[in-house]
């Protein structure tokens, strides 16, 4: 039995959980009873990873933890620094030194759809 995306209306294969062409979710996800029930929700530490940083890691943290875009969190960074001097520079070396650092064996969650 094949199936068809809601939003296109192309073919998906037995399976799929996301529309190859428009990328929109297809119906039922999460499946039910997930998570079970009494487990706490996740919610993102705040912490410095150590995969995928630049520098010390606090932007990437910064937008792991809140969901924001890192090129967007980096680019503001350095446009405050130019422009609003030192004000972003005192803040990023303060979440430097507060910001704990990734253990090695803690695993980020995977990506939200």
């Amino acid at each position: 039995m094949s199936a068809f995306c809601s939003s296109c209306g192309s073919a998906l294969p037995p399976g799929a959980r996301f529309c190859s062409i428009c990328g929109s979710a297809i119906g039922g996800f999460p499946p039910a009873g997930f998570p079970p029930a009494g487990f706490p929700p996740y919610t993102p530490r705040l912490v410095r990873p150590i995969f995928g940083r630049q520098f010390a890691g606090v932007c990437v943290g910064l937008s792991r933890t809140y969901g924001w875009d890192v090129g967007l969190i980096r680019i503001l960074a350095v446009v405050g620094g130019i422009f609003l001097f030192p004000f972003p520079e005192i803040f990023y070396i303060a979440c430097w030194i507060g910001i704990p650092e990734e253990q090695i064996g803690e695993v980020p969650p995977p990506p939200q759809p």
